[in-house]
């Protein structure tokens, strides 16, 4: 890496004015000087020299000349209903063309949606998009409670040895119908890389704008119907396959192989494409190719161009490195049948989560499936490859060190490049939002002050070595806005950890939802724990839950056994006695609310009782981690243990372990006991803030 020579003050100036910090508060509010390696690194990530004094010199120069030359910014953001303000030169005229047909005046309000301003200013003409984004969103009006699962780890008898979409629709109708349940949020079901997972985890993908095919029931292709003779034995020969690693797995011998699944069912669909659709299918399917457009294209090229030359795009010939190439329309053009393959693999995936939807919604739901958007995307994967002109090349997205992990963290994905954004409208954001809100109810947004501020980490240097870069947060929310208003579904922001001052403020503003977790919420909040936050006190406009993926399960953190986990895997930073003393003390603290509350002692336990205290919020939506209604006790992740722990592999189990099939949650007594909770509507005879819990819907 180029050391820095560049004089600090130029070096810092360029760096500000390309929203790079040259300075941020830790968690504990002590102020940090960014180092000047790091900007220079960071800078070059987004196409800026500054690695002698000269260069920054120029920089700083060429910078200030394009932001005084240019009539209007790369992209405006305004408000719907509201006029657009700009400062042109005297005699200059604007004018907007909008985005459903015919033009308005700038002075005149706009509705929402993404417009085109046109400036003239003698022989000067310029253009840039302009996005008029909604004041804010509606909330669900009513109070709604649902399951939160990751999808692979519910399996039924009829499953290929991981939960699929046909799963999930059983999941909603059922948990819908016969449980009053508002919603079912899920994990990640983005598609992943082809070939070997060394790393299952769903929150690092290929792509988010598309979701994998191996979360399709094969069964339930219309086209597999059909088969016949020598194609008919080779689809059942697969599934006899998945169905024997299936049972292995609902016994307990083996854990979810995604790899082998994946490929068994590669190897079944493969055949039943072969099937000629009958002309209505065939219709749809082109319907549905032309609505996606280069999107589609562009990721079927790359898992078609993946089968040939691996998942990692970098190590490709280099023509085919760039998408918009010559040597990739070629290719495309000799790999026609793979792309058209991988394009009809998209349809059917989005035809079994539309069906999931309906399931949903005609079980009575008010919101239905809640789908999950990961922060980001692998360096490597198709997104990456597609958009790489809008992605920090040589920088990943992490964390700066905090309490909750001293070393800070790298999640090894490239960020956003906010001037490249832009540039382009934002459309590249809006387009992967489109596909999470499609067949969905509401949308949860991972790490959503993203929107507002990202810790880019330099390739090679620790997580310590990086620095916040700033995005347009009025045009990043605005586009969640306003994607989410064409869609008419509500936004669930994953707030948890540090958060920059106002954030919060902020989202709930606009009518985005914030995460509270029971495990998080103490008095004092960051500035020490004065122990638990009394029920009244929670948020309203937020989904509250006892735990996450992430977090050990309730019944664990109970019992202490996530202790004793982490010190057999040898994660303690403290000794095991001071870990044990604090988890025990904050279990008692707890314990010792509920018994204030009078939710102590419960005949069906601490979990229930526990369930019974989020009731007791005014939090607008509740959520039941899966398996701590089945009394499951291991995590589905363990944070930064992928070699030593079974992370995103294990199937929803009971209290000693076995797997429970989704046919045996109806009947499973803790799960009644959990669902009675919510069911019941007034627990314990209390009303809570006057507001039933029974399937709602978003208020318009």
């Amino acid at each position: 890496m180029t050391r820095v020579t560049a004089p600090d003050a130029a070096l810092r100036e360029l760096a500000r004015a390309h929203a790079v910090s040259t300075e941020y508060v830790t968690d504990r509010g002590e102020k940090v000087t960014v180092a000047a390696d790091t900007l220079v690194a960071v800078l070059a990530s987004c196409g800026v020299d500054a690695s002698t004094p000269q260069a920054a010199r120029q920089a700083l120069a060429a910078r200030h000349a394009a932001d005084t030359d240019r009539l209007l910014p790369a992209c405006v953001v305004t408000r719907a209903g509201s006029a657009v303000r700009l400062r042109l030169p005297p005699g200059a005229e604007a004018r907007v063309v909008l985005e459903g047909g015919g033009e308005s005046g700038p002075a005149a309000p706009l509705p929402p949606g993404a417009h085109v301003l046109h400036a003239v200013a003698g022989r000067r003409r310029e253009t840039a998009p302009l996005l008029a984004v909604p004041e804010r969103i509606p909330v669900p009006e009513r109070r709604d409670w649902g399951f939160l699962i990751q999808l692979y780890s519910v399996l039924s008898r009829r499953s290929w040895g991981m939960g699929d979409l046909a799963d999930l629709a059983e999941l909603a109708s059922w948990s819908g119908q016969a449980l009053g349940a508002g919603f079912v949020q899920l994990g990640p079901l983005h598609a992943v890389e082809p070939g070997p997972l060394p790393d299952p985890s769903p929150y690092r993908p290929s792509s988010r704008r598309f979701a994998d095919p191996m979360h399709v029931r094969v069964e339930e292709v219309p086209e597999y119907r059909y088969l016949d003779g020598e194609a008919r034995r080779a689809v059942d020969s697969c599934a006899a396959r998945a169905r024997a690693l299936n049972e292995r797995v609902l016994r307990g011998e083996t854990l979810i192989d995604r790899e082998t699944v994946r490929a068994l069912k590669h190897e079944a669909l493969r055949r039943v494409y072969e099937v000629p659709p009958p002309p209505g299918r065939r219709a749809a399917l082109e319907a549905f190719v032309v609505r996606e457009g280069e999107d589609l294209t562009d990721f079927a090229t790359w898992c078609a161009l993946a089968e040939v030359h691996g998942g990692a795009w970098r190590s490709w010939p280099e023509g085919l490195r760039d998408p918009r190439s010559p040597r990739v329309s070629e290719a495309r053009e000799e790999l026609a049948e793979a792309v058209a393959f991988h394009r009809w693999l998209a349809w059917i995936t989005d035809e079994q989560l539309a069906t999931a939807q309906r399931a949903a919604k005609s079980a009575g739901m008010g919101i239905g499936l809640v789908h999950d958007l990961a922060v980001g995307v692998a360096p490597e994967g198709a997104d990456a490859w597609t958009l790489q002109h809008c992605l920090a090349g040589g920088m990943s997205v992490g964390a700066p060190p905090d309490d909750f992990n001293p070393l800070g963290q790298d999640w090894g994905q490239p960020p956003w490049r906010p001037d490249a954004l832009a540039a382009e409208g934002y459309r590249p954001l809006a387009g992967l939002l489109r596909a999470g809100m499609r067949h969905a109810g509401a949308l949860r947004v991972d790490h959503v002050m993203g929107l507002f501020r990202l810790w880019w980490v330099p390739e090679g240097r620790s997580p310590s070595e990086g620095t916040y870069v700033r995005y347009d947060a009025e045009a990043m929310l605005g586009v969640l806005l306003l994607e989410a208003h064409r869609a008419g579904v509500a936004v669930i922001g994953e707030d948890l950890g540090t958060v920059e001052h106002g954030v919060r403020e902020e989202l709930a503003a606009r009518g985005v939802l914030g995460t509270s977790v029971q495990r998080f919420e103490y008095l004092g909040g960051s500035e020490g724990r004065h122990g638990p936050l009394p029920a009244r006190q929670w948020r309203r406009n937020c989904l509250a839950t006892l735990t996450t993926h992430d977090l050990p399960t309730t019944a664990a953190w109970l019992s202490g056994e996530h202790v004793d986990l982490r010190a057999r895997l040898g994660l303690l930073t403290r000794p095991e006695p001071q870990e044990k003393a604090q988890a025990a003390a904050e279990r008692d603290g707890w314990l010792g609310e509920l018994r204030r509350l009078d939710l102590l002692p419960d005949a069906d336990g601490e979990v229930v009782a526990l369930h019974r205290f989020l009731t007791r919020t005014p939090s607008t939506l509740l959520g039941v981690w899966l398996p701590d209604a089945t009394g499951d006790r291991r995590p589905q992740n363990l944070p930064g243990t992928a070699r030593v722990h079974p992370n995103w592999r294990l199937p929803v189990a009971d209290r000693l372990g076995r797997p429970v099939p989704l046919e045996d949650l109806p009947g499973h007594p803790h799960v009644q006991a959990v669902a009675r909770v919510f069911t019941d509507g007034e627990p314990h005879g209390t009303k809570i803030e006057e507001r039933d819990v029974r399937p709602g819907s978003c208020s318009a």
